[in-house]
């Protein structure tokens, strides 16, 4: 009987709700301390996983979520970028 692959499964950093981290927005901080938004979810560094909605980035974007998750300082223009890309989904 052929095993079954598991699909593991990302935590929102605003939401905190779980799921497949295919349906949510990567964001990166690479080893040289840059944070960017990952499109192929593959980039080398610390990753941060959000919804694709804007409720769960403006949660995000109160709490500083990402920021604290990824160990690095963030800011709006970050959470700006992400809402677009939320939009244009």
């Amino acid at each position: 009987m052929p095993a079954v692959k598991r699909i593991p499964e990302r935590k929102c950093c605003g939401c905190g709700v779980s799921g497949p981290g295919k349906n949510m927005i990567r964001i990166v901080r690479t080893p040289d301390g840059d944070v960017l938004i990952d499109e192929t979810g593959k980039k080398n560094g610390r990753g941060a996983y959000v919804c694709r909605n804007e409720s769960c980035i403006t949660k995000a974007a109160k709490k500083n979520s990402i920021g604290k998750s990824l160990n690095a300082q963030t800011d709006m223009t970050l959470y700006e970028e992400l809402k677009k890309r939320c939009t244009a989904d």
